[in-house]
């Protein structure tokens, strides 16, 4: 490995170094607040080596990852929500029984799963990256110790992303039979040959997209998803709904690119017929739910049925530039949105409750009460909604015009329609905020907490008013993709 791999690969080599530096002085002084703080530090350390790594990329280290622009945007925002995540844990977590500590060292585990899937080209890359972020995950989720939801969710979590880590690895299989190799450039030149007509490759290449599905809790091979959201401790369940699939979308994204996969008529129906189910049903099943968690729920699962249009897009365009940059400005907005969304729950959650504070009920009177907490909320429900002056709007008007330019009607319609009708369950929340009638004691905001809001809140807005600096990176980045 020569020095210039080093250089490429420093946000990975830091964090781990950070992990392992956290885990020393857990095993000699536990302490929480300093274990949050050391873990935070770890976070800004490894997006700070980001900069540095742009200038060895892009650069294939081993044939296993490839380090390049693509992957530094996911890591920086995979960074800054696993942040995130630590600064609304502290107070969460503070009261609970239990030793704290290793609930940081597990969510720097996973980021560093997150960020092997974002730099992975090769199936072997794939699955190491998936399995470190998802064992950490099955853990992370069980977490508190008293409660049974936290465990019963785990649980569900632990056997249905078995159940779509094991349709992976056929996929794979069946792939590697047709093509003998797990590299995505290599079966890009099975497909350029004419692998692709025979059967066991495209059985593989559905195999595959069943199992991301999975992953990506698209509808049909949604099960786990609202019991999981809900059971879930609040933070790790912003977590999940934001890196955990954002990571796995950023690999299939390089696997379509590379492969040319959606090119087959096969699998594009069945990604498309997978889109359209996701977006209606994902909104229409939102309706009949009283909990926040699962309301955000069946919201991720439509809002992964969007991303599906600017997927598509990639084979549907003559130009792939478009589709990648509406993918890319897409995740963005919906992971500012949606972590911001969790991180009202968070705060709101007592640490001595059995459970969060997550009905629709419960937010009666948040605007008179926490108004810098409601604000927030309501900003990033507007956004999820596509309301003009947010980031959710300007992803959706990207998500609209890819769609168009690929005459993906069908999915463009789905989305509309879809769009409709999350704007009720939405504005239902927000409605329930500004009763005055509450009984619900919500426990005091913390300064950290308040800011860490307001930054969210601002960023949303930011994005939605001013796209020109994300959209200037993005376009960066997509010129030396693929």
């Amino acid at each position: 490995m020569t020095s210039m791999d080093i250089l490429a690969i420093a946000p990975h080599l830091t964090l781990t170094v950070s992990i392992l530096i956290v885990m020393l002085v857990v095993g000699f002084w536990r302490n929480h607040r300093l274990t949050m703080v050391l873990t935070v530090l770890g976070f800004v350390a490894t997006f700070i080596a980001l900069f540095p790594a742009l200038d060895a990329s892009p650069r294939a280290v081993t044939p296993l990852i490839q380090l390049d622009s693509f992957a530094a945007f996911f890591n920086a925002m995979f960074l800054i929500i696993a942040a995130v995540t630590a600064l609304i844990s502290h107070r969460y977590l503070e009261g609970r029984a239990g030793q704290l500590e290793e609930y940081y060292i597990l969510l720097a585990i996973a980021t560093l799963g997150a960020m092997t899937l974002a730099s992975a080209q090769h199936f072997a890359a794939f699955l190491l990256g998936l399995e470190i972020m998802s064992i950490s995950l099955y853990t992370l989720i069980a977490y508190p110790e008293e409660g049974h939801p936290p465990l019963e969710a785990a649980l569900k979590y632990l056997v249905l992303s078995g159940v779509g880590s094991t349709t992976l690895l056929l996929g794979m299989g069946l792939i590697y039979n047709a093509t003998g190799s797990l590299a995505f450039a290599e079966i890009f030149q099975s497909n350029v040959v004419g692998q692709q007509s025979d059967a066991w490759f495209v059985a593989g290449q559905a195999l595959l997209i069943v199992g991301v599905a999975f992953k990506l809790s698209l509808i049909p091979f949604h099960m786990w998803t609202p019991d999981v959201y809900q059971g879930a401790p609040a933070p790790v369940t912003g977590y999940l709904a934001t890196v955990s699939k954002a990571s796995v979308f950023a690999i299939l994204l390089r696997f379509a690119v590379q492969t040319e996969t959606l090119n087959q008529d096969v699998i594009f129906t069945l990604v498309a017929a997978t889109a359209v189910l996701s977006m209606v049903f994902g909104n229409v099943l939102a309706l009949l739910q009283d909990s926040v968690k699962r309301i955000l729920a069946y919201s991720s699962i439509a809002h992964m049925g969007y991303l599906l249009i600017g997927l598509l897009a990639v084979s549907a365009l003559d130009d792939s530039a478009m589709a990648l940059e509406t993918c890319l400005v897409f995740l963005a907005g919906y992971l500012a949105m949606t972590v911001t969304a969790f991180a009202v729950v968070t705060q709101i959650s007592s640490a001595t409750s059995d459970r969060d504070t997550e009905q629709v009920a419960d937010f009666a009177g948040l605007f008179w009460r926490r108004p810098v907490l409601a604000a927030g909320m309501t900003i990033a429900l507007l956004s999820l909604a596509g309301i003009p002056l947010t980031a959710g709007f300007i992803a959706k008007f990207y998500l609209f015009a890819a769609g168009v330019e690929g005459a993906l009607w069908s999915l463009i319609w789905a989305m509309i329609i879809g769009s409709a009708i999350a704007i009720y369950y939405y504005l239902k929340i927000v409605f329930a905020m500004t009763s005055r009638e509450s009984e619900h004691e919500y426990p005091p905001v913390s300064m950290l907490g308040a800011a860490t809001t307001v930054v969210l809140g601002v960023t949303i807005i930011f994005l939605g008013t001013y796209p020109t600096p994300l959209i200037d990176a993005v376009q960066r980045i997509v010129e030396g993709f693929g």
